[in-house]
């Protein structure tokens, strides 16, 4: 499947941006490279390799008590939370209540 101008200014578009000829020009190229280098990935024999949830388990080595994760595991705490004086105290804008933001979205 190659990707076209048509796709490009499509997903341009939905993400809002304004690209020039030159930059619609070497999304395209780049792109289909990416394409090209997924299409050789997929002749590579994988029937002989076991599939992963996560690559990171196929790493970590287990602990003495049989927990691969045991390092990263911690009991939860309960902390009280910031008040909303407390929150809102650095904000640029409030109405006292919420945040204030500038719009940011145009069309």
């Amino acid at each position: 499947m190659k990707v076209t101008e048509k796709d490009v200014a499509y997903v341009a578009d939905l993400a809002n941006l304004e690209l020039t000829q030159d930059e619609s020009t070497r999304m395209v190229a780049d792109l289909n490279s990416i394409l090209t280098h997924i299409d050789k990935l997929n002749e590579l024999d994988t029937s002989n390799v076991e599939p992963l949830a996560e690559v990171i388990s196929a790493f970590a080595e287990a602990t003495d008590k049989g927990e691969r994760f045991a390092y990263a595991q911690r009991d939860d705490e309960v902390h009280p939370g910031l008040s909303r004086q407390v929150a809102l105290s650095n904000a640029p804008d409030t109405d006292g209540t919420c945040f204030r933001v500038p719009k940011v979205i145009e069309r």
